[in-house]
């Protein structure tokens, strides 16, 4: 790959980041008010005794009595200088409230992510190629990692290691410990349905003339697996890997709310049950940008894991 096409690349990726940040913006703000219910209202809470004199302030404070199209200009030009804005419901700025929340999810995410390619390699490799017995079980296990609800494997590993055998601590994110369960909950959907796509790409290569040619070379089924069959079968797991890194945040909400861990999932139950726009709005920016990059890693890796690609 040239210097030129290298350019032309992140050039392209720098253009659809923005247009990903754009149109999430744009549908996270038109779903937001098409919700019903009045901003004001839930700032100051249920039952709240504020006059319609103070109430009429609120809205002229945060420009909520001007049309919509105005808001939505107003706060496309506050994006543009990084303003994310002020809460409603905490009456703070948006991205010091997220800040102190992401460090929890990132941390729960990457320990689900490493847990989950590790179980899907190791479970892949094992069973790639071998007979039914152990692949039938294997798959097995991954069907049902698959098929069941987080929450309820996280339930079910609570039951087992913090009440059962105590363990594990059952509630809070102080210390490696209490990841533990929260990450193996993220994690098992993850490896099974990356095991199932990683165990297809290697028996699709182990037929190949090229793994022929490896084993007449006098190489051993193990070496013949990591050297040569897992490089081909690795580009459709790592692009199934990037879509499902970047839905995690959907299932941390559940995760992190079984396990009473903060973070950002927890924060995105709160702002949207609390219509608070800011936030929500704030939060739905994070996860386009996750996307974003996550897609451009994902990019990067197939130049790593396929050299036939650095030509083009």
């Amino acid at each position: 790959m040239t210097l030129r096409h290298l350019a032309r690349a992140v050039l392209r990726r720098l253009l659809g980041a923005l247009a990903v940040l754009f149109g999430a913006a744009t549908i996270a703000f038109v779903a937001l008010h098409l919700v019903p219910g009045d901003p004001v209202t839930v700032m100051l809470g249920p039952g709240s005794p504020a006059t319609p004199e103070v109430k009429a302030q609120i809205r002229a404070q945060y420009g909520l009595d001007q049309p919509v199209f105005a808001q939505y200009l107003h706060y496309l030009g506050r994006l543009l200088h990084g303003d994310l804005g002020e809460s409603y419901q905490l009456q703070r700025p948006v991205a010091d409230v997220i800040g102190e929340q992401l460090g929890s999810t990132v941390q729960l995410a990457l320990a689900a992510v490493l847990v989950a390619v590790v179980l899907a390699v190791l479970g892949a490799l094992a069973t790639a190629g071998r007979r039914r017995l152990p692949r039938a079980l294997v798959g097995l296990a991954e069907l049902l990692a698959v098929s069941s609800p987080s929450y309820w494997i996280g339930i079910l590993l609570l039951t087992a290691f913090s009440f059962q055998l105590r363990i594990f601590p059952v509630a809070g994110d102080e210390g490696l410990p209490a990841l533990v369960l929260p990450a193996l909950t993220l994690a098992l959907p993850l490896a099974g349905v990356l095991g199932q796509v990683l165990r297809e790409g290697l028996e699709a290569a182990l037929g190949q003339p090229f793994v022929l040619t490896a084993r007449s070379r006098g190489l051993g089924e193990g070496a013949v697996l990591l050297r040569h069959a897992l490089r081909h079968a690795a580009v459709p797991a790592v692009t199934l890997a990037g879509w499902l890194t970047g839905s995690l945040l959907g299932g941390a909400v559940l995760v992190e709310t079984v396990f009473g861990r903060p973070g950002i999932g927890a924060l995105s139950l709160q702002g949207t049950t609390n219509k608070d726009m800011p936030l929500v709005i704030g939060l739905v920016l994070l996860s386009a940008l996750v996307f974003v990059l996550i897609s451009t890693v994902v990019d990067l890796l197939y130049l790593v894991i396929d050299p036939r690609l650095r030509s083009g």
